[in-house]
């Protein structure tokens, strides 16, 4: 593709408010344009919602359109999958060919790969559309307390809240503390899923926020005799709570979805999600009653960054990082942000956008449905990846059969 031809091209999107990978014009990212021309770019990524699969095709048209790369999701149902795909490559010497271009990745796989020196960068501060990142926000420069160091790019941010079906509960819990009452008074109406699932852990790590006394803890690994010490106060609180869950908390949903079908089925009135515009969608979809509500505990919920990165031996690495730099374009930031397909804050600061790009994030709609802005604010700190693998393993250990 000859520059000519690309700078025309990259006019043409940004006057269709597609994608602007022209934004800066330093020859480097021009060969990275250049590299990227013609590979398929394998995307390792949640498949649990529908939505979001809506909208990685989307970004698939898009990047083909503006730059002849061809992206193709490779569903997960476990991103942990992913993390042991690229292991075993490099067990087996595979360094330069591997399957996985692309990774949708949380704090802890982002840890494993990291420290065995098993992803490709730092190439974020390489995308021309990191310039458009809100600086200040930590959240965008650190993964469950990990260092990003240029390893991975942000895409989206979400945050722990809880949905309930207000035609059916006119109290909720606001604060951890309370739900063991609440429970009892609403007998099998809560559930939260399995530990093994990434909501359920996050829903045990901010019930450890509130009853530990020091929460800093959860910032750093720490010895087993701590370890023990610090979670003493959450089985004592889990078992006042698992005899009033759903199915007596012998059973948990698998997934996010699986528990928000049993919100849909009527079988609870209250669950936790980590999208604060998950019940939003879900209502304007039909989905989920009119009656549904999102809500924040008061004193605030484990809030965090999605990123995406690349493997140490990906063959398609150029295009990875344009689909990287699309992410975070203005207008892939603004739809992923409309709560009609995918919903959720933006990564970026808006004062680093044009008057006309800012408008598109003024005019989303917003819903009643949604948790109010001054309680989203009220963002935790995700804990250290070390504390996600330990509760979960401590928790089978006690409450499996």
């Amino acid at each position: 593709m000859s520059r000519p031809w690309l700078l025309a091209l990259g006019a043409l999107v940004l006057a269709l408010g597609l994608l602007v990978p022209v934004r800066a014009r330093a020859e480097p990212w021009q060969q990275v344009l250049r590299q990227a021309r013609g590979q398929t770019v394998y995307f390792d990524a949640w498949a649990g919602d529908q939505r979001v699969n809506t909208f990685i095709a989307w970004v698939a048209r898009q990047v083909a359109a503006c730059c002849d790369v061809t992206l193709r999701q490779v569903p997960l149902e476990d991103t942990s999958a992913a993390v042991t795909q690229v292991i075993a490559e490099k067990a087996a010497g595979d360094d330069s060919d591997g399957t996985v271009d692309l990774i949708w990745i949380n704090g802890p796989n982002f840890y494993a790969l990291k420290r065995r020196g098993l992803l490709y960068g730092p190439f974020a501060g390489q995308l021309p559309n990191a310039a458009l990142l809100d600086a200040r926000d930590r959240s965008n420069r650190f993964d469950f307390t990990v260092p990003v160091d240029g390893y991975e790019s942000p895409w989206r941010k979400a945050q722990l809240v809880f949905v309930y079906d207000s035609a059916y509960v006119k109290h909720v819990p606001h604060g951890i503390r309370g739900f063991p009452a609440w429970a009892r008074r609403h007998p099998g109406r809560f559930t939260f899923p399995q530990v093994q699932n990434f909501l359920g852990v996050a829903f045990l790590e901010q019930a450890l926020y509130a009853l530990t006394p020091d929460p800093s803890v959860l910032q750093h690994p720490v010895s087993q005799a701590l370890f023990a010490q610090v979670t003493a106060p959450l089985w004592k609180w889990f078992d006042q709570l698992r005899p009033y869950l759903w199915r007596g908390g012998r059973e948990f949903p698998v997934s996010g979805p699986a528990e928000r079908q049993l919100l849909e089925d009527g079988e609870i009135d209250l669950m936790p999600s980590f999208s604060p515009t998950e019940a939003a969608a879900d209502v304007a979809a039909g989905r989920l009653p009119r009656t549904v509500r999102s809500y924040v505990l008061r004193r605030g919920t484990i809030g965090n960054t999605s990123f995406v990165a690349i493997p140490y031996n990906s063959p398609h690495k150029a295009g990875a990082m344009v689909v990287a730099n699309f992410l975070l374009s203005p207008a892939a930031q603004a739809r992923a942000g409309n709560i009609r397909y995918l919903g959720g804050p933006t990564v970026l600061d808006l004062k680093r956008l044009s008057a006309a790009e800012r408008a598109h994030f003024a005019a989303l709609p917003h819903s009643p449905w949604m948790p109010s802005d001054p309680a989203l604010r009220r963002v935790l700190p995700e804990p250290h990846p070390w504390w996600a693998s330990r509760l979960a393993a401590a928790w089978e250990r006690r409450y499996t059969p």
